[in-house]
């Protein structure tokens, strides 16, 4: 078993930094060096290149939205420019978490140039989200999508403020859904939205868009080697604005219901080593001491074998099952939790143990307060 420090589901494939200085591409590292947060500025190198996509209708969406995207300008600390969006009539914006995190002061900038002073109302770490309030009224909030619409291959349009470029917008495809990226407190985001919409330093918090101008995103973070755009950009999928944003507006208290495992999703390499037909669920690789999770007997894995040349735990309880909600990997079971879960209630996990689909009884637990029982 792990002790708490190694908190919750963890995935390795994607990693979320945080924190720029204005004017500087600081990088934070986590892992593979691969992965930059999107507020800053600098002085770009500027490129010409020929746009072969269809463009038709693209200046009817930006007409109808680009008065509802902004730009947020955290002072003190250190000092980040990112983007945001309009959600309420009466003055809340979104934008990330990591852009306003450690601001002493937050500017709020609109298209058409007027500035106001901002509340950050609240923030949380968990899902890169933040709420912000400006003294504004009968403003324009962008519409929301649904995610569970969003086709990959399907127009994404970026609006935001890349290198202080106020009311940039760029168009690009979605390129896949489902990703996972880990966040600085230890837990992960689900079903991120990854795009080659050219996003840069200062999209972070802005609106990633469909066809229809409705918000399907927000966006987040990039994959670069250069500390630029290198056509691998992600989004916070809206469906985690759905869930957060109305907390933070209410009480600003987010209370994630919490399990106690890490693992990953099984592959087909993974169902090989353990002799299951179906290459489907979440392997469960440890279990958090006195965690929820072990209370109710859950199996962490015990055994290594060598895939594609690592070192692969299996052995585990595979999770197929949530109150009948079907657990295919990773992402669902980190987005099943919260929409449909709450701290303290009983739920019905259903593993496949040697074979054997069992299900367990559990009573979940909070995540602030296994974050809590980490301060040292």
């Amino acid at each position: 078993m792990v002790s708490e420090r190694k908190i919750d589901i963890f995935a390795v494939s994607a990693i979320l930094l945080f924190g720029a200085v204005i004017g500087s591409f600081a990088m934070y590292q986590h892992m593979d060096d691969r992965f930059q947060e999107l507020e800053g500025s600098s002085t770009p190198q500027i490129m010409y290149v020929n746009d072969s996509q269809g463009t038709e209708g693209f200046t009817e969406i930006f007409e109808g939205v680009h008065n509802s995207v902004v730009s947020v300008a955290a002072i003190g600390g250190e000092s980040a420019e990112g983007s945001g969006f309009v959600y309420s009539e009466d003055g809340h914006i979104v934008t990330n978490e990591h852009v306003v995190e450690g601001a002493e002061r937050v500017r709020v900038t609109f298209t058409e140039g007027k500035s106001y002073d901002a509340e950050v109302v609240g923030a949380d770490a968990n899902s890169d989200l933040a709420v912000l309030k400006v003294d504004r009224d009968n403003l324009d909030p962008l519409e929301l999508g649904n995610v569970s619409e969003v086709d990959v291959g399907e127009t994404a349009i970026a609006i935001g403020n890349p290198f202080g470029l106020r009311g940039t917008m760029t168009s690009g495809i979605v390129s896949q859904k489902g990703r996972t990226i880990p966040t600085e407190t230890g837990f992960s985001i689900p079903n991120v939205i990854q795009t080659d919409a050219a996003i840069n330093p200062g999209n972070s918090g802005g609106p990633l868009l469909n066809r229809e101008g409705k918000v399907i995103g927000v966006n987040t973070a990039i994959e670069t080697r250069t500390g630029a755009f290198s056509g691998i950009g992600f989004a916070v999928p809206v469906s985690q604005v759905e869930i957060v944003v109305p907390d933070i507006i209410e009480d600003d208290d987010i209370n994630y219901p919490w399990l106690g495992v890490s693992g990953t999703t099984v592959t087909p390499a993974v169902a090989d080593a353990m002799n299951i037909s179906e290459a489907s669920g979440f392997l469960i690789a440890e279990v958090v001491e006195d965690s929820p999770a072990d209370e109710a007997g859950m199996i962490e894995s015990n055994e290594t074998v060598e895939i594609d040349g690592f070192d692969t735990l299996v052995g585990g309880d595979i999770i197929r099952e949530i109150d009948g909600r079907t657990v295919e990997g990773t992402g669902d079971l980190l987005s099943f939790l919260p929409r449909y879960h709450s701290p303290d209630e009983e739920i019905n996990v259903t593993v496949l143990r040697e074979g054997e689909e069992i299900e367990l009884p559990v009573t979940l637990g909070s995540r602030a307060a296994s974050q809590d029982d980490n301060v040292e």
